[in-house]
């Protein structure tokens, strides 16, 4: 009788923890995202915020902001996903932004390990002109992430996200800027989705 009150109990106890144990299982992972960029007329940078702004609209999405030389490798690690702006110079990303990526190795030392491995790339461009080289330029970043075993995505266009800053369309209209928030948030979603995937293999 009494190791039936236990079999009882057993099953009552599992009944009550059910709910708690399922609501534990689908709670989102939360997911950090790294935006970084070089800015000097203030247009990448507020691309940067558009993004920042669309990755912190997905579940449980914490975002670090921030200028690429300002970048710790604390928080450089510690992201789920990159997403790296520049301006256009000369068809190509700014040099303080090609100094970020070279600093990924060789200040940070995310070679032979590859660290940054899995975890999500996306970029982001400003302009002076339609035919500039931005799309060159979101190219070139999303290159250095694939060599470092990233898996990259776009949004908000066909490579990431752009805006046109001068001539017919001096600084940058909202249109842009939703296109800078798809990426943020789309990048925050992909993000997500691999996090868990690892997670549900026990990665």
């Amino acid at each position: 009788m009494i190791q039936l009150g236990r079999v009882l109990l057993l099953c009552v106890s599992s009944l009550l923890a059910w709910p708690i144990i399922g609501r534990a299982a689908d709670s989102p992972l939360a997911i950090n995202v790294l935006v970084a960029y070089h800015s000097l007329s203030g247009h990448t940078e507020r691309m940067a915020e558009a993004v920042a702004e669309g990755a912190r609209s997905g579940p449980q999405t914490h975002v670090v902001l921030k200028r690429a030389g300002k970048v710790t490798a604390e928080e450089l690690f510690a992201a789920d996903a990159i997403v790296l702006g520049s301006p256009v110079y000369w068809s190509n990303m700014a040099g303080e932004v090609k100094t970020f990526i070279d600093d990924w190795q060789f200040k940070f030392g995310v070679f032979p390990e590859f660290k940054l491995k899995n975890k999500v790339g996306a970029a982001f461009a400003t302009g002076g002109q339609i035919s500039s080289g931005k799309e060159l330029t979101m190219l070139s970043i999303l290159a250095a992430m694939l060599g470092n075993q990233m898996i990259v995505v776009s949004g908000g266009g066909a490579f990431g996200a752009s805006a046109t800053t001068e001539g017919d369309s001096p600084g940058i209209d909202a249109q842009e800027l939703t296109g800078a928030r798809e990426l943020g948030r789309r990048v925050a979603d992909v993000a997500g989705a691999v996090k868990r995937g690892f997670e549900s293999q026990g990665k």
